[in-house]
């Protein structure tokens, strides 16, 4: 078996039903296989795959296990010498799959790949490419400067070595992730592709951008505007830093909290502003 695709949905039928129909295609001439891991989603995206898609290989869950856990139920079920985590509200292009493993099978150190991610829009997504969130980094990010998180010297059209993958389409290399270990199921949501990609590294593998096009959502099945969604992301940044840096003196690592407590905040009280529509 040479790819695995592996996808976590919940209550996101419409953009999973074309994330699986642009993967098939896709996968035409490879040998692969699809896992759709729901997690326990309310809509009628069972009954659908069940119905439509009996090519996929289903995992029903009775809770919403998360992001992390979900994924490593299939992965721990998946045959293929490349396993590609992908979200569902992504549209993946007829040959991107097909250049990705070529690229990585003819590149060994390759230990995980992301490839040119466009809005919905046409643009093309920063975090197609991004840089580890150092107390450095993440604090230059915090304060706008962004050039160096997303790694902006890079080239879009070319391969380019990056440091983290995104999560939303993230090839990995089986060999790798037997070395480093499944996903960090600490995670429930958001920054598990920032830990397992900061795990390859250090494993001594490589992280790759390709110049191959998907279509990505962005985050169709999270509603950004609630309180769960912000005490999730900013919860994902404190279990990252309290994990790889906790090591460092306090002279970094208190302000570092500190910006994450206060964009935290600042995130909360803007919901509160439009709920009350002030």
């Amino acid at each position: 078996m040479k790819l695995s695709v592996v996808i976590v949905n919940y209550n996101v039928r419409t953009y999973l039903e074309q994330c699986l129909q642009s993967v098939r295609k896709a996968l035409e001439g490879i040998e692969g296989e699809v896992f759709v891991v729901d997690n326990h989603s309310t809509d009628d995206s069972v009954e659908v795959l069940h119905r439509d898609y009996p090519w996929v290989r289903l995992i029903e869950n009775q809770d919403n296990m998360g992001f992390a856990r979900a994924n490593n139920m299939a992965i721990r079920e998946a045959q293929g010498e490349y396993v590609l985590l992908l979200n569902p509200d992504t549209v993946v292009g007829e040959h991107t799959l097909r250049k990705a493993l070529a690229f990585m099978d003819a590149h060994e150190q390759a230990g995980g790949a992301g490839v040119m991610m466009h809005n919905a829009d046409g643009t093309k997504a920063p975090e197609s490419r991004r840089a580890l969130p150092t107390p450095w980094v993440s604090a230059l990010k915090m304060l706008g400067f962004t050039k160096r998180y997303y790694m902006k010297h890079l080239s879009w059209d070319e391969p380019g070595r990056i440091d983290v993958v995104s999560g939303a389409c993230f090839f990995l290399r089986r060999k790798a992730l037997d070395q480093v270990g499944l996903l960090d199921e600490d995670f429930f949501m958001y920054g598990e592709d920032i830990d397992l990609s900061y795990r390859l590294l250090k494993g001594g593998w490589e992280n790759w951008y390709l110049p191959y096009p998907i279509t990505h959502y962005k985050g169709r099945s999270t509603q950004k505007s609630d309180y769960r969604y912000v005490h999730i992301f900013y919860q994902a940044m404190l279990i990252f830093f309290k994990k790889h840096y906790s090591h460092l003196s306090m002279i970094y690592t208190i302000p570092i909290k500190t910006a994450i407590y206060f964009r935290a905040a600042i995130a909360l009280t803007d919901i509160l502003r439009k709920k009350l529509h002030l």
